[in-house]
């Protein structure tokens, strides 16, 4: 008994829903696990990617502003507070722009991310945070050199950015883990997918149907960026929502730094998706288009 085209197209359109809703859920997955895998576990990727963040504005802004903070609380000029405060800051804030600031900033988040993954494999809701003591470390020791007053008062202790509050930590801490334990797993098993379907089809029904199962390959990477991109949007709205507001452009620049590789894979995924999803369709026509003239030979 042979299958009705009604039927066969009925059951394409099917397969099709299903490997759309797959796809939607399995690229923003392997991107997720393969970023965890690939930069937050790994300490010098880490750092590679906010080391650039002692450039930004925001985060030397806020190094300044913590430094002299921390700093006014242990001098007491009266009249002449104010005054001492403002060149103080301006001071701190020219040495934020020196090779030894980068130097430092680089040395606070390599011991940070030692921080980070240990408060993703933690229980207890502690803030993510950077301390900024080896950087007011660096900023005492390159002030008192060069001579600048009450430099030598600038306590060296733990001052922090947070980075992520500690309600969001208790909340993210469960999917970080499961992301870390699938590594890049998912990915490689998206790829295998979409090789078995579209082979699969290829072989069974031929070059049409191998197009057809190419394009919903496409449209599904389409799909599948276009989640990614809101879970990014989501995700940066989130953690910033419990900083402190004295912190929240230092810590939305640590963000942005650390999930810019993901933002690369949305573009990079919407491309490839889009560059499938066009090429298989135009070659569907182009087959099309060409049968009558073989009918007629």
């Amino acid at each position: 008994m042979r299958t009705s085209p009604k039927a066969i197209s009925a059951t394409s359109a099917a397969l099709s829903a299903v490997l759309l809703v797959l796809l939607a859920v399995l690229v923003p997955l392997s991107a997720l696990s393969a970023w965890v895998d690939l930069e937050i576990n790994d300490t010098d990727r880490y750092v590679a990617a906010v080391s650039p963040l002692a450039s930004d504005p925001a985060v030397q802004t806020t190094v300044a502003d913590l430094v002299t903070e921390e700093a006014m609380r242990q001098i007491d000029l009266g009249p002449l507070q104010d005054t001492v405060r403002e060149f103080l800051h301006e001071t701190v804030r020219s040495f934020t722009t020196t090779e030894a600031f980068r130097n430092a900033w680089d040395t606070a988040n390599r011991a940070a991310h030692k921080a980070v993954a240990a408060a993703l494999d933690g229980d207890s809701g502690e803030a993510v945070t950077i301390d900024l003591a080896p950087v007011i470390d660096q900023v005492k020791q390159d002030l008192v050199r060069d001579g600048v007053p009450f430099a030598d008062q600038i306590p060296v202790e733990r001052t922090e950015i947070t980075v992520l509050g500690p309600g969001q930590a208790d909340d993210l801490r469960n999917s970080f883990r499961l992301l870390r334990y699938g590594s890049i797993w998912p990915a490689v098993a998206t790829l295998v997918l979409l090789v078995l379907v579209v082979g699969i089809a290829t072989v069974r029904r031929g070059m049409r149907a191998g197009l057809w199962a190419t394009a919903t390959v496409g449209a599904g990477f389409v799909l599948g960026a276009i989640v990614l991109r809101v879970l990014v949007a989501a995700g940066r709205s989130r953690v910033l929502d419990e900083v402190p507001d004295s912190d929240r452009d230092a810590a939305a620049a640590v963000v942005d730094a650390l999930t810019s590789s993901l933002r690369t894979t949305v573009w990079v995924v919407l491309a490839v998706g889009a560059a499938l999803l066009v090429g298989a369709v135009l070659a569907r026509v182009l087959l099309r288009s060409r049968r009558p003239t073989a009918d007629v030979r």
